[in-house]
Formats: C-alpha cells, sequence, structure tokens
C-alpha cells in the first residue's frame, strides 16, 4: 500500500501504462511495415515467407506488451490508498484502450496470415 496521499502517483501509472501502449502500436506497425514491405520488393521469394513471420512475431510482441503492461499496471493500481484515486475516476479507461489495442493486433496478425494464404 502507497502512503503518498497524492492523486499524481496514480497519473504517473497511468501515462507509463500509455507510453508502453504506444510502444507496443509502433512494434505493431513496425511488424506490418516489414510484411507489406517484403510483399511490394519480392512478391514470391523465399525472403517473402521470412518476412511473414517476422511481422507477424513483432505484431505478436506487440499484443504481448499490451497484456503485461496491463497486467503491471493493475498491480499498482491495486497498492494504491483512497486518498490517492480522485472521486469518481475510471481507472480501467486506460486497461481498456490499452487492451483494444492488444485485440487489434491480434486481427492484424490474423490478417496477415490470411492476405498470405491468398496471395
Amino acid at each position: 500500500m502507497s502512503y503518498l496521499d497524492d492523486p499524481r502517483v496514480l497519473f504517473a501509472a497511468e501515462r507509463t501504462l500509455l507510453a508502453w501502449t504506444r510502444t507496443a502500436s509502433g512494434l505493431m506497425a513496425m511488424g506490418f511495415l516489414v510484411d507489406r514491405g517484403a510483399y511490394m520488393v519480392d512478391e514470391s521469394g523465399p525472403g517473402r515467407a521470412l518476412a511473414l513471420w517476422i511481422g507477424i512475431g513483432f505484431v505478436l510482441l506487440g499484443v504481448v506488451l499490451c497484456l503485461v503492461s496491463v497486467a503491471h499496471y493493475r498491480r499498482g493500481v491495486a497498492g494504491l490508498g483512497p486518498k490517492e484515486i480522485p472521486q469518481r475516476y475510471w481507472v480501467n479507461f486506460a486497461s481498456v484502450t490499452t487492451a483494444g489495442v492488444g485485440v487489434l493486433g491480434l486481427l492484424l496478425a490474423g490478417y496477415l496470415v490470411m492476405a498470405s494464404m491468398s496471395g
């Protein structure tokens, strides 16, 4: 339990979660760019399959980062005292947002797999 009695502790934890969300989004975008870039450069060569799996790896790494960062944030918020959480403040908003980014990452990985099978 924290005894700082300052709501800025919660806001700092939330900013950290959102920074990890941005990092996860960047990893997912990098995965998409690796896959699509290889598709544009070498449409059917052996490097295309490797680029697909590297791209999916980046996307799934971003998804895992979303899950781990939400779990870490939730543990931190659970240790806060009542004076550190403003009344009527929705502490789960950042968690829901990050979980949504993770779900979108899973959909993106599925898209990359499906697109590789059809093309």
